[in-house]
């Protein structure tokens, strides 16, 4: 009796591990795309992890009147969660500050 409770035990330990390494499926990067400067990213990982954001860097002005550098991100990422179900989240990113958008984030 003590053997099979060991082995469920064992079983249920292997069963809880991580099944294997995660590894980059694609990824790509661009930059210089906005003008007068930005970037493009994305990457797609085993685990069905994935992500997107492009960049644009402008010149501006601040509360003060003068020259300032700006900056606004857009993106999205998406990943698999314990529970089996795909979670997606957009967002932009800028002198506002972070703004994300899911079904499962609460507005």
């Amino acid at each position: 009796m003590k053997m099979i409770i060991a082995l469920v035990a064992l079983v249920a330990v292997a069963a809880a591990a991580p099944q294997g390494n995660v590894y980059a499926v694609r990824e790509s990067l661009h930059d210089n795309i906005g003008l007068p400067l930005g970037y493009q990213y994305g990457f797609e990982l085993s685990d069905g992890t994935v992500k997107e954001e492009q960049a644009d860097f402008n010149q501006g002005i601040d509360e003060e009147g003068k020259p300032a550098n700006i900056i606004s991100v857009k993106g999205r990422y998406s990943f698999v969660a314990d529970d089996g179900q795909v979670y997606t989240i957009e967002y932009i990113a800028d002198e506002n500050g972070f703004q994300p958008r899911g079904a499962h984030i609460p507005v």
